[in-house]
């Protein structure tokens, strides 16, 4: 049997602790786990894509995973998993609300390649209600994101909410 290859997609705009986690965990399930960080037409990015993925690999970097690679993507998942040799998608769950939609997901992937399993990972409890969305929304609005994202990342997200403006009373 040859080297088994993950993918864990996601926008990761910004990466969170949660991110950091399943990415964690998910290197150990495999030899090794490409984070494919991809657009997403239906969100509104705060980070350009070279942005996040610079700012996935410092992170990645920063959890001294070597079987981890930083790869960017704007293609179907699964045209993007096959052209890596992936034979595994790995998902974060947070909520039930996340299950139904990942599960629909998968569903689909699985028509377009049943050779490729996605394996979920449930999110430590500890970082289950941290988004991306959110913490952007948190940051837009003044709030402290610390306990959401690295230091490095919080100063990345606090000086781009600098650049395009604060809203809210604060």
């Amino acid at each position: 049997m040859g080297e088994r290859i993950g993918v864990y997609p996601g926008t990761f705009d910004p990466i969170t602790l949660g991110h950091a986690d399943i990415i964690r965990r998910g290197s150990k399930l495999v030899d090794r786990l490409i984070i494919g960080v991809t657009t997403n037409p239906s969100k509104d990015p705060m980070f350009t894509p070279e942005e996040r993925m610079a700012m996935v690999r410092r992170e990645v970097d920063a959890l001294g995973l070597d079987n981890v690679d930083v790869v960017g993507f704007n293609a179907l998942l699964m045209k993007f998993a096959r052209k890596q040799g992936a034979s595994v998608i790995v998902r974060g769950l947070r909520a039930v609300a996340d299950f139904e939609y990942e599960y629909q997901m998968a569903g689909m992937n699985q028509q377009l390649d049943d050779r490729i399993e996605t394996v979920f990972l449930m999110a430590d409890v500890s970082l289950q209600p941290i988004a991306s969305k959110l913490v952007k929304e948190i940051a837009v609005f003044g709030g402290d994101i610390s306990p959401f994202v690295s230091p490095e990342v919080r100063d990345e997200v606090v000086a781009r909410v600098e650049k395009l403006g604060r809203r809210g009373d604060y």
